[in-house]
């Protein structure tokens, strides 16, 4: 199995969100494992705002946590 995540840790809140969104779909990938599924159920969710708001949240979710990892990149002093 690929470790495609060996740390939460990022250089900066930008790399963070990249990784909150890596997240999601990995989410999404090791729910529905088959690909061909996953293309064909695109378009329904791609054409749903409730669907992509979903999908914020989640995002979301993931970014507080990446956050939370990473001492919400500040500094003391």
């Amino acid at each position: 199995m690929e470790n495609w995540l060996p740390s939460l840790i990022t250089d900066t809140p930008s790399e963070g969100y990249e990784l909150a969104i890596k997240l999601s779909r990995m989410t999404i990938k090791k729910t529905q494992a088959d690909p061909e599924v996953r293309d064909r159920l695109r378009p329904d969710y791609a054409e749903s705002a409730d669907a992509l708001i979903a999908v914020s949240a989640v995002v979301a979710t993931h970014f507080a946590t990446v956050a939370a990892a990473n001492g919400y990149w500040t500094t003391s002093g």
